[in-house]
């Protein structure tokens, strides 16, 4: 192993989107100025919203900068990759969001110049009493019935609304189309991919006065318009060790994501690291404490996020935290 990989706590960039909210800076303390905060990319090398090192050799590095120098960092299973697979967010929906789809790989590579699709998955941090998501459609449709329903104002008849509560884990994959509901707050790891193509949007007005595009005919292109399934929450076991324990939330050819429960109150040592496969990242969504290795220490509270490189040094991580432990 190389002793000298050290992890890296990152500071996200934060967008404005009309929908969000106050809930980032109020309880995760992003001291970003915007109003409203719709959303912060903590892990991201996407150029829509980089995010950038905090403390240590690469203070005030964006992570994309890091990955060039040291492309190492991502892993034997991203050998030639100098930018990050996977994007991940908190997003503050204090407003409905869009209706929207996202596109696969092989249809944003075509159309998109060669960005990548976007398949996605929301952890649910907190959600309002009547909180709910559009997931996918109650009653298969043609392309026609839904462009009409569309300029009608009647795409509602055909959407699949799901109650959402805290602790909820939801796989969206592309093609889906799909919306967070107001009042939830919600972490997403997704593709890296900023490509999103509105189907509907309330006749919502933006900054500039206008109505926020649509994208239809795209969206129409890449939807699944046949009817889904309720999505029904995973089989999750707790799986306990001395002060620690994690499940798995999902898995999918971009990403593995488990949940992790720090204890250590009665001084169990819980070690942590990455073989040289890929990286990981752990994303704190509550409590705090501090991950130490040989020669430092970095001290993290509820909303930071850490990237860890392939093959870092091994750590030792002391608190009462729960975290996101996000594998590439």
């Amino acid at each position: 192993m190389n002793t000298g990989i050290l992890p890296l706590l990152l500071r996200p960039s934060g967008k404005d989107y009309l929908w969000g909210g106050r809930r980032l800076n109020d309880e995760f303390e992003k001291n970003i100025d915007m109003k409203p905060l719709a959303e912060t990319w903590e892990c991201s090398t996407h150029p829509d919203g980089p995010c950038f090192v905090v403390g240590g050799e690469f203070e005030g590095k964006g992570l994309e900068e890091v990955l060039k120098v040291h492309p190492e960092y991502l892993g034997r299973r991203h050998v030639g990759k100098i930018s990050l697979p996977i994007l991940i967010k908190f997003i503050d929906a204090k407003q409905d969001l869009s209706v929207q789809v996202h596109p696969t790989d092989a249809y944003a590579g075509e159309h998109e110049n060669g960005q990548f699709g976007k398949s996605e998955m929301w952890y649910v941090l907190d959600a309002g009493k009547d909180a709910s998501l559009v997931y996918g459609l109650n009653q298969t449709c043609s392309k026609e019935e839904m462009r009409d329903a569309i300029a009608g104002g009647t795409l509602g008849k055909y959407l699949q609304n799901v109650p959402i509560h805290k602790d909820d884990v939801f796989f969206i994959p592309a093609g889906t189309i799909h919306a967070i509901g107001a009042g939830a707050l919600v972490a997403e790891i997704q593709e890296s991919s900023n490509l999103t193509y509105r189907l509907y949007d309330y006749g919502r007005v933006g900054k500039d006065g206008k109505k926020r595009e649509l994208h239809v005919e795209k969206a129409l292109d890449v939807a699944k318009l046949e009817s889904s399934a309720e999505p029904k929450q995973p089989l999750r076991v707790l799986k306990y060790r001395r002060g620690v324990a994690s499940e798995l939330l999902c898995r999918c050819k971009y990403f593995e994501v488990y949940r992790m429960l720090i204890n250590t109150e009665r001084r169990q040592k819980v070690h942590y690291r990455t073989d040289e496969v890929a990286f990981r990242v752990l994303l704190c969504v509550n409590g705090c404490g501090t991950i130490s290795y040989d020669g430092g220490s970095i001290t993290f509270y509820k909303g930071d996020c850490i990237f860890v490189p392939a093959d870092s040094v091994t750590l030792t991580i002391h608190g009462q935290a729960q975290f996101l432990d996000v594998r590439g």
